[in-house]
């Protein structure tokens, strides 16, 4: 049997992945015309894109209302603040204020290896963490960002654990065990180690 080839100039790493998804695109697409639709969710991308390179991420890929994007594990801590003010740059896009429109994101933060390589002219990422991270970002709630255990061991400055469904099967791997975080907390608390507002974590059972 023939192997499928693997992507261009692959290179096989760990690393922090980031996804950012627009709640309620659909209900936008249908009730926008065209045009607003085209022009709101091409800011919104271009932003959120932005957003990621400016706390130092490469951007992946973005289809339709999501984007994805990747940071090397020891920068896991601007992975997270980059998804955290996602819901902030996401009320600040002027075409939304300009429609009357109140929108919120999902976004969730996962890390593992990866191998990344180049598919015709895209960079893109395979393995478990852009599962995981596609995974917790449908399951998040609006303007909320999930995390994966790692992430949070690396970046969380003290744990409050609750109650949260586990979204694998059982005895799924230590990287599907999850965090809620908001960013709706006192900001001073954490700042010695510059990590972004955390509030109403939450470990899968």
């Amino acid at each position: 049997m023939t192997s499928l080839p693997l992507p261009q100039q692959p290179r096989q790493q760990n690393a922090c992945i980031v996804m950012v998804d627009l709640v309620r695109s659909t209900d936008l697409a249908s009730h926008l015309s065209l045009r607003d639709y085209t022009t709101l969710m091409s800011e919104f991308v271009q932003v959120m894109m932005l957003g990621m390179e400016r706390h130092g991420g490469q951007v992946l890929q973005h289809q339709g209302d999501a984007v994805l994007a990747y940071w090397e594990p020891q920068d896991a801590a601007q992975a997270v603040d980059a998804a955290l003010g996602a819901q902030e740059r996401t009320r600040q896009l002027s075409n939304a204020q300009r429609l009357g429109l109140r929108l919120d994101v999902r976004s969730a933060v996962a890390e593992g290896e990866i191998i990344l390589g180049w598919v015709g002219t895209q960079l893109t990422a395979y393995g478990l963490p852009v599962n995981l991270a596609c995974r917790l970002c449908k399951v998040a709630e609006p303007g909320e960002t999930l995390v994966c255990q790692r992430v949070y061991e690396q970046c969380a400055p003290e744990p409050r654990p609750l109650t949260l469904p586990p979204l694998g099967r059982p005895g799924s791997s230590p990287e599907a065990v999850n965090l809620r975080l908001s960013a709706a907390d006192t900001a001073a608390r954490y700042c010695e180690r510059r990590i972004p507002r955390w509030q109403g974590l939450a470990t899968a059972t």
